[in-house]
């Protein structure tokens, strides 16, 4: 009888895994940014991964029609990854990809602080501290200075801010609730304000030119992305497995340099290194 696989290893190798898939969808979103909106890009998420959830629920026989769809915890949570796809959307389209990797690296050291805060976990004053210089290197790639500062980051503020609000709520749905069932009521939650972004900025929902083969792989990658990052955060404590989100960082910076040409600077560089070092020094200290 072979030994059951150790809780915390699958939730690390599961957020890895989703982090890389993440990573390739955010490029294929990138590539797509000149060729059709923000909204429209939003939609076509929200549409193909929509399908891919609500098939792959059916087929393990889920049941849609639920009250539980409407528990307050999962409303909080719908909103936070609305907000966040948003924010993800227009940093994706207006930042270079580096930048967006390296702010979002501060998103488990959010969801340390908030899961001590939530969830009652207990996090030493190293962890405290590892946090601090977290959100002190987040400074240095945001770069708030008066002299040549691009509002654009935010967007990219607001992503990271949303997704450890998501990342949070995960761990208080409904044990019940599978994870292809709770991303497609996410799809769908969201599915109504992408279609009013569509028609006010737009004036319609499905451009004549859409690039289907952008659509297709954008909407693969991040739906299977999703569906590992979910069953990595119910693996374990949220504090164990959302230090190796750093690993988007890797991805993100290989991606901006081959595909599309960017040379982050100095302090981007730093800052980036110091939240990634934060964030696996908190990870080494908890144990």
């Amino acid at each position: 009888m072979q030994p059951e696989p150790n809780p915390e290893f699958r939730g690390i190798v599961l957020m890895v895994v989703a982090m890389a898939l993440f990573a390739t969808a955010d490029m294929v979103i990138k590539l797509a940014a000149g060729l059709m909106s923000s909204a429209h890009t939003m939609f076509f998420l929200l549409g193909g991964g929509g399908i891919i959830f609500a098939a792959l629920a059916k087929a393990q026989g889920e049941v849609f029609r639920d009250r539980v769809a409407f528990t307050p915890i999962l409303l909080v949570r719908y909103t936070c990854e609305l907000l966040a796809m948003v924010g993800m959307v227009q940093a994706l389209a207006s930042t270079p990809l580096s930048t967006v990797g390296a702010i979002l690296q501060a998103v488990p050291l959010m969801v340390t602080v908030g899961a001590v805060m939530f969830l009652n976990e207990t996090v030493r004053w190293q962890q405290w501290a590892a946090i601090a210089a977290g959100f002190i290197g987040m400074l240095f790639v945001v770069q708030p200075s008066a002299d040549g500062f691009d509002l654009n980051v935010l967007w990219s503020v607001l992503a990271m801010v949303c997704l450890a609000g998501r990342d949070l709520t995960t761990r208080l749905t409904p044990d019940g609730l599978r994870s292809s069932r709770l991303a497609a009521y996410t799809m769908a939650a969201a599915m109504p304000f992408a279609i009013a972004w569509c028609y006010l900025s737009e004036g319609q929902l499905i451009p004549a030119d859409t690039p289907w083969l952008h659509v297709i792989a954008m909407s693969t990658f991040g739906a299977v992305g999703y569906l590992a990052l979910i069953a990595s955060i119910r693996s374990t404590e949220v504090s164990v497995v959302s230090p190796f989100r750093y690993s988007r960082l890797l991805f993100l910076l290989a991606f901006g340099v081959v595909v599309f040409g960017e040379r982050p600077n100095a302090w981007v560089l730093f800052g980036a290194g110091l939240i990634v070092g934060a964030g696996i020094y908190s990870m080494r200290i908890r144990r």
